[in-house]
């Protein structure tokens, strides 16, 4: 009977204990939406304490799913109140505000700490609107106005098949929110011609950390608009862009050239980004592979289909650990003679130097063509690896560095692979608007490197090894004096913050004590906390 009676009590004291901290959390959430006057709602176990780094774990104080714009103003307002409030309870000192997109971000960027909010953006992406300023189609004419939330593949999908226009200038992945990849510059193999997204917006809509809603664009609130773009989120959330539209192509020819050299491969790059718009590619990139039968790394991720083979005895027998791919794509539409687009493609290509028979070809639909990622991304999760951790390092690096890059990281710390794309291709300074938060290299050339790393659990090496050899890759373009910048930065010190921003650091720091002087917004990002002195 004793016995009986002492599980009856223990498991009664078990069943008793969930329902107490199920009733605590239920008065918090009353307390919290009383003080916030939200619209939305308020989820205390949503998983926003990690992103798609799988690197970081956070646990806010809340998620907020808000109804629109008004319950970001309420959220930040608050947030400023409870801070302001000597009184305020410990359940309601809020401290810090985080905006989530699609959870994209590799080092914690869109997390918060245990008194922070952290806002779902997709909650509130809002409507697709086209906007024409007369009935022709003429570049500057036609504008799409989103929500920050909206994923670029839906803008995309909208835009095509309602108008048959599109944005001109992507990410490789568009499972990515408007709002975020204008916080950090947006790049993909157009930029060279049009520059990153950050430099293809007209109009901003933005929700400043002083809890004000500004519309701002190049001739209103200038300061703010420029300070947002590549921003990190330091100023304020993007709840509405308008981007340019123009008419969208039908088709693509995608290829690949395969390259011993590096020289060769980077020379032909630059070419190819410095001629003429009639004279070029719509679309130029490149990635490094591993010179080996290696099924992830290796031959094998080079052909555009699997009727398509790598004949390695065209390797020559002088070449490296690694060699090289220059990816182009050009654009065309449904009625062009396809022999005529064969004859461009032939004279474009005709004095570049490739490897011979190592050249792949492939007509695919345009929408297609920007949608090739999202493929990758569903044999990914149907094979468990998506969900896996990603420790990728993207870079800026200069041309006067690139190739000792190249013998130093390619050639020698990553010549057996990283089990995932290795890209690199060049950009033009002269693309990009300088105005704007994001930082560069100096020269007009530079290269993005993506590192864009997939670990295997039991068959690769471990997260924490990747991460260090990452540091390693670091460390040493820093001990060489490359001239680089972080793409995505993280740092967690003011003096690497203030070394990457360079003289660009006081403008950063006047923008957020202008807009964000409590510094409440973004603080996933470790740029500024609550208690720096440099926002005093």
């Amino acid at each position: 009977m004793i016995a009986y009676l002492e599980q009856f009590v223990s498991e009664t004291t078990t069943e008793s204990e969930p329902k107490l901290e199920e009733e605590e959390e239920d008065e918090n959430k009353i307390l919290l939406c009383k003080q916030i006057e939200l619209q939305g709602s308020i989820d205390f176990h949503c998983g926003a304490c990690k992103d798609f780094g799988g690197l970081n774990q956070s646990k806010p104080l809340a998620v907020i799913k808000p109804v629109g714009t008004e319950d970001l103003v309420r959220v930040i307002r608050s947030v400023i109140s409870s801070s302001a409030s000597s009184s305020a309870s410990s359940s309601s000192n809020l401290t810090t505000v985080a905006a989530r997109g699609n959870g994209h971000s590799i080092n914690g960027q869109a997390m918060t700490d245990e008194n922070g909010l952290v806002i779902l953006m997709r909650e509130i992406n809002g409507q697709i609107d086209i906007i024409r300023r007369n009935h022709s189609c003429s570049n500057g004419d036609v504008f799409v106005d989103v929500g920050g939330g909206v994923l670029w593949e839906d803008v995309l999908l909208h835009c095509y098949y309602t108008s048959g226009l599109a944005p001109r200038s992507w990410t490789d992945y568009l499972g990515l929110t408007v709002g975020g990849t204008l916080s950090n510059a947006g790049i993909s193999g157009q930029a060279f011609r049009y520059g990153p997204q950050t430099s293809n917006v007209t109009e901003l809509e933005v929700v400043t950390g002083k809890g004000e809603i500004v519309t701002c664009s190049e001739n209103q609130n200038s300061e703010l608009f420029h300070g947002v773009l590549g921003g990190l989120g330091q100023f304020g959330i993007i709840t509405r862009a308008r981007i340019p539209l123009e008419p969208a192509p039908h088709m693509v020819r995608w290829i690949r050239m395969v390259y011993s050299e590096f020289d060769e491969f980077t020379n032909d790059a630059e070419l190819l980004v410095n001629r003429a718009e009639c004279d070029s590619f719509d679309y130029i990139e490149g990635f490094v592979f591993v010179n080996s039968d290696d099924p992830v790394n290796g031959w094998s991720t080079v052909p555009l289909g699997s009727n398509q083979l790598f004949d390695r005895s065209r390797i020559p027998k002088s070449a490296g650990p690694v060699l090289y791919c220059l990816e182009v794509a050009l654009h065309y539409r449904n009625g062009d003679d396809l022999d005529t687009v064969d004859k461009v493609v032939s004279k474009m290509i005709g004095r570049l130097r490739f490897i011979r028979n190592l050249k792949f070809e492939s007509d695919l639909s345009y929408v297609e063509f920007l949608l090739r990622v999202k493929e990758q991304e569903e044999e990914a999760k149907a094979n468990g690896i998506w969900d896996n951790p990603h420790p990728w390092l993207n870079l800026l690096v200069a041309k006067k560095d690139i190739a000792d890059f190249d013998g130093l990281v390619f050639k020698k710390i990553l010549k057996d692979g990283i089990g995932g794309p290795m890209l690199i291709y060049p950009l033009l300074k002269s693309k990009w608007d300088t105005r704007t938060s994001v930082v560069l290299p100096e020269g007009e050339i530079f290269y993005l490197v993506a590192l864009l790393r997939f670990q295997l659990p039991m068959v690769g090496p471990s997260v924490q090894d990747l991460i260090i050899q990452n540091q390693e890759i670091l460390q040493c373009c820093t001990k060489r004096g490359f001239d680089f910048k972080l793409y995505l930065p993280h740092y967690r010190s003011d003096d690497q913050w203030k070394s990457h921003f360079g003289k660009q650091w006081s403008r950063f720091v006047e923008r957020k004590t202008k807009f964000d002087p409590m510094a409440i917004l973004a603080p996933g990002q470790k740029i500024f906390s609550r208690n720096n002195p440099l926002l005093l």
